[in-house]
């Protein structure tokens, strides 16, 4: 079986000059591709340097609405070249976000809508982050629909209630190793009512890390964040989603990385798996 980290950040700064070492540790569990999703302009060189440099990496570019008000003029017109020249690469990641200091959502919906023109127009999946926008973020899809290849809600944490539709939508959903923490339990529950053939696990590497007791590796910050982060998730830390949504499910880990391999080429145009690890 192999597994794949459907989002994640390996081009994140705090990560610089470990990417090689944190592969090895990954392929030695199985883990054998990973979707890095750029955030802004600035990164999006880095993301195409290690989709190039390193065998399993995809890539993904937009612009996340944490970094948008950095764009240049000229962003729409960079983006579409970014993405015709890396015709395998997915769109992303974008969305809205209200827990965000100071958001202004009106100028973030007119992005996202930017990106999702393109996934129509150039038929390509697109990652969404969503925060406290649920409302909005429908009615974007709405007037905006992405292409028929379908969506990804990374780390969903949207209303249970909600599942049905958005899967009915096109949606597929990822679950992340923070959500194994206590206070996140009605998360975990609300996944075990996603479409088994709807399901993704991700990590967001290097944040959104498990709790650390569970971890099964952790990556020093080597600033601790204003938080007061003091370690890093690792992509490792991918086995810990795959055992509890094995669990979860009454499946084997056979059956469902099998699963899960199907619904990542599906959403993300892969080839072959590559050679399964034993």
């Amino acid at each position: 079986m192999i597994l794949s980290d459907a989002h994640c950040h390996l081009q994140d700064p705090r990560l610089a000059g470990l990417v090689e070492s944190l592969l090895e540790t990954c392929r030695k569990h199985c883990i054998r591709r990973w979707m890095v999703n750029a955030t802004r302009e600035s990164d999006w060189e880095t993301v195409a340097a290690l989709v190039s440099r390193h065998p399993g990496v995809f890539g993904s570019f937009g612009l996340h609405p944490w970094w948008q008000k950095e764009r240049s003029p000229h962003w729409q017109q960079a983006l579409h070249a970014r993405l015709t020249s890396h015709p395998e690469a997915a769109i992303g990641e974008t969305g809205l976000d209200r827990w965000m200091p100071y958001p202004d959502l009106e100028d973030q919906q007119r992005v996202l809508e930017v990106h999702l023109e393109l996934s129509r127009a150039l038929d390509r999946p697109v990652t969404l982050h969503c925060l406290r926008a649920w409302p909005e973020l429908t009615a974007c899809v709405k007037r905006c629909p992405p292409s028929a290849r379908g969506f990804l809600l990374h780390s969903y944490a949207g209303p249970a209630t909600d599942i049905s539709r958005w899967a009915g939508a096109g949606a597929y959903f990822s679950f992340s190793p923070a959500f194994l923490a206590p206070r996140k339990s009605g998360i975990r529950e609300a996944f075990k009512t996603v479409p088994l053939e709807r399901l993704l696990l991700e990590t967001d590497a290097p944040d959104m890390a498990p709790p650390s007791e569970l971890a099964l590796e952790n990556i020093p910050a080597k600033v601790p964040a204003k938080s007061g982060e003091k370690t890093l998730n690792h992509p490792v830390n991918l086995r810990l989603c795959f055992a509890v949504m094995a669990a979860d499910r009454g499946l084997s880990e056979t059956q469902l990385a099998g699963q899960l391999e199907s619904n990542a080429r599906r959403l993300f145009g892969w080839p072959e798996s590559p050679t399964p690890c034993d």
